[in-house]
C-alpha cells in the first residue's frame, strides 16, 4: 500500500465489508475526507448500545479497532500509516463514556444490520468462541487508563496495550478478549496484507517465548522460595525439638504441643516412644529401661514359640494370613523377615491379651510404628532398604519397640476389640450424631439411600483410616494423634467426621450404591501432607464445638429425618 499523505477522507461507513473488494475498500477509505485527523467530540450516549454497556464491567477498559494497513509498532501516527483506522473507546468506573465522533451510532447500526447481529451477552460468548477456536490471534491488552487521552487517528501499537486480532473467523476474524479487569475488542479486516501484517506484529514469536520462559522463570524461583521457607520452618522446629529432648527431664507437654504440627523424620523415633509412654522423661533411666523391655520381649517371644513354634497354631495362621495381606503393595512389607517380624509382634500380643484376643485389623496397626521404628536403623529410604543387610540385633530392638508401642496404643482403645466391639459400635454411633449436625443435608441423603454408618465407618473405626490413607501420611497423622489426650479414640471420631464431610458433594449426587463404591474406595492416592493437615485442622475444629457440649449431639438424631 502507498504511503502517501491522504487526500481525501476515510470511511464513513463502520468496518467490516467483507464481500468488497481491495481496490474498492482502499478507494472507499480514500474518497471520504481527513475524518480521521480529528480527535473524539464529547456528544451523547445514546450511540452506544445497552446491551454492550451492560456487557462490560465498570472496572475494564475496551478496544474497538478497525485495521486495513495493520497495526505496527513503527508506525506512531496516522500520516505514517494512513491506512490505519482506529475506534477508541474506555469506560471505567470513574469516567462516563468518551464520546465518538459524529455519526458513530449510524455506523454502529449499520454495521450489526449488515452483520445481522443482535449483539448480547450470547453473541459476544459466541464471537469469542469463534475468534479463539481460530488460534491465530496474538493479543495485547490495553488498560483502562493507557487510553483515556488517545486521539483516534494514532494506532494504538505503539502501546503496550495494544489489542489486534487477525483471526478471519468469528464477525470479521476480529480478537475478543475477556478478563475481570479487562475487556477487549478488535475487529479488523480480513484483506490479506493487513491480516499478514497485523500477524507479523502481534505474534512476534521472539517475544512469545521470551514471556513463556519469564513466566516459568518465575514459577521456578516461586517454588524455591517455598522450598527454602519450608526448609527453614523445618530447621526451626527441629532446633526446638532437639533443646526439649537434650533436658534431662523432658517437659512432655511442650513435645506434644511441638508433636501436633509434624515431627521431623529424624527424631520422630525417640519422641514417639515418649508419647507413647514406652521411654521414660528422665534421660538417666531411657537406656536402662530400653534394655530392660527388650529383655523382656525377647522372653516373651521364647515362651510363646517353645521349640520355635507357636503354641496357638490356629491363631498363628490367622495372623499369618492378615499379615500377608499387609501394605502388601509396598516391597519391602513382602519380605519374609518383616513378615515373620510382625507376625511376632501380633502372636506376643494376643496370647498375652485373651480377653480380646488377636482381630483383624490390628495387624495394620502395627506397621506404623514398625517403619518409623526400621527407619532409625537403616540409611536413605526405608522402603527401599535392603533387609537382609540389617544386623540382627538392630531388627530384634525394633521388634521389640514396636511390640510395646503398639501395647501401649491398645491398652488405650481395648474395647475395639474385645467381643463385639462394643468401642467401634459406640464411636460409630457418636459419628452417626456428629454428621448430623455437622452436615445434616449429607446426613439425610444417606439415610434417604438407606446407608448405615457401620456399613463403611466400622473399617474406618477399626484399622484408624488405615487402608483410606498411605502409610505416609498415616505416620504423619499419628504425629497428631499421639499429640492429642485420647488421640487415637476421641480425636479419631472427629477426623472421621471430616473425612465423610470432605466429600460431601460428590456423596449427595449419588445413589446407594455408588456411595458405597466410593467409600469402600475413597480417591486419597494423591494426598499430601498438606491435605492430611487440613483434614486435621478442620477435625480439631469439630473436637473444639462439640467434644465438651455431648448435649449438642444427644439429641441430634431425633432432630433429624432418621
Amino acid at each position: 500500500m502507498g504511503m502517501q499523505e491522504p487526500d481525501h477522507q476515510c470511511p464513513r461507513t463502520f468496518l467490516l465489508l467483507i464481500n468488497s473488494t481491495l481496490l474498492a475498500l482502499i478507494s472507499t477509505l480514500r474518497s471520504l475526507g481527513e475524518f480521521i485527523h480529528q480527535p473524539f467530540q464529547a456528544e451523547s450516549e445514546s450511540y452506544f448500545p445497552a446491551q454492550i454497556k451492560a456487557h462490560l464491567t465498570k472496572e475494564s477498559a475496551w478496544v474497538l479497532e478497525y485495521s486495513v494497513g495493520g497495526c505496527s509498532e513503527q508506525h506512531q501516527t496516522h500520516q505514517q500509516h494512513p491506512e490505519t483506522f482506529h475506534l477508541q473507546q474506555v469506560y471505567n468506573s470513574s469516567k462516563d463514556l468518551i464520546n465518538p465522533p459524529k455519526n458513530y451510532s449510524k455506523k454502529f447500526a449499520k454495521f450489526l444490520e449488515e452483520t445481522d447481529s443482535d449483539w448480547d451477552a450470547s453473541t459476544s460468548s459466541a464471537l469469542e468462541k469463534a475468534i479463539l477456536a481460530s488460534g491465530r490471534s496474538g493479543e495485547k491488552r490495553i488498560g483502562s487508563k493507557s487510553v483515556s487521552q488517545q486521539r483516534s487517528g494514532v494506532s494504538l501499537s505503539n502501546s503496550p496495550a495494544c489489542s489486534v486480532g487477525s483471526s478471519s473467523s468469528g464477525l470479521g476474524g476480529g480478537l475478543v478478549t475477556t478478563q475481570p479487569e479487562k475487556t477487549s475488542v478488535a475487529l479488523s479486516s480480513t484483506e490479506k496484507d493487513a491480516s499478514d501484517s497485523t500477524e507479523e506484529d502481534t505474534m512476534n514469536p521472539r517475544k512469545s517465548l521470551d514471556a513463556v520462559n519469564a513466566s516459568k522463570k518465575a514459577e521456578e524461583e516461586s517454588r524455591m522460595l517455598g522450598e527454602i521457607a519450608k526448609l527453614n520452618t523445618l530447621s526451626i522446629r527441629f532446633q526446638k525439638f532437639k533443646l526439649l529432648l537434650e533436658q534431662p527431664n523432658i517437659d512432655l507437654e511442650q513435645v506434644r504441643k511441638l508433636s501436633w504440627s509434624g515431627i521431623p523424620d529424624e527424631i520422630r523415633p525417640t519422641v514417639w516412644k515418649l508419647l507413647m509412654g514406652y521411654l521414660p522423661c528422665n534421660s538417666d533411666r531411657r537406656d536402662a529401661t530400653l534394655s530392660r523391655k527388650r529383655k523382656e520381649y525377647e522372653e516373651h517371644v521364647a515362651q510363646s514359640f517353645p521349640k520355635g513354634k507357636a503354641t496357638d497354631e490356629a491363631l498363628y495362621h490367622q495372623i499369618h494370613i492378615d499379615v500377608k495381606r499387609t501394605n502388601a503393595s509396598i516391597q519391602l512389607y513382602t519380605h519374609p523377615a518383616i513378615r515373620e517380624a510382625l507376625e511376632r509382634v501380633l502372636y506376643c500380643w494376643a496370647i498375652r491379651h485373651p480377653a480380646s484376643g488377636y482381630v483383624q485389623g490390628i495387624n495394620d496397626l502395627a506397621v506404623p510404628f514398625f517403619h518409623v521404628f526400621l527407619a532409625a536403623s537403616v540409611v536413605g529410604n526405608v522402603e527401599n532398604t535392603n533387609v537382609d543387610a540389617i544386623p540382627k540385633e538392630a531388627m530384634g530392638n525394633v521388634e521389640a519397640d514396636c511390640f510395646w508401642c503398639l501395647t501401649k496404643l491398645l491398652d488405650g482403645i481395648q474395647d475395639n476389640y474385645t467381643f463385639a466391639q462394643p468401642g467401634i459400635q459406640r464411636q460409630i454411633s457418636r459419628l452417626k450424631e456428629l454428621i448430623n449436625r455437622i452436615d445434616a443435608p449429607l446426613f439425610n441423603h444417606l439415610q434417604s439411600q438407606g446407608v448405615d454408618f457401620v456399613q463403611f465407618a466400622f473399617r474406618w473405626m477399626n484399622c484408624l483410616l488405615m487402608r483410606e490413607i498411605s502409610l505416609k501420611n498415616t505416620i504423619r497423622m499419628w504425629d497428631t494423634y499421639q499429640a492429642e489426650t485420647d488421640g487415637f479414640s476421641d480425636f479419631h471420631l472427629y477426623v472421621c467426621a471430616a473425612f465423610l464431610v470432605k466429600w460431601s458433594d460428590k456423596l449427595k449426587k449419588m445413589e446407594f450404591q455408588d456411595i458405597m463404591m466410593f467409600l469402600q474406595s475413597v480417591p486419597t492416592s494423591t494426598w499430601e501432607e498438606k491435605d492430611i493437615e487440613i483434614l486435621l485442622a478442620e477435625a480439631f475444629m469439630w473436637k473444639e464445638l462439640f467434644h465438651n457440649s455431648p448435649s449438642h449431639l444427644a439429641g441430634s438424631t431425633t432432630n433429624g429425618t432418621s
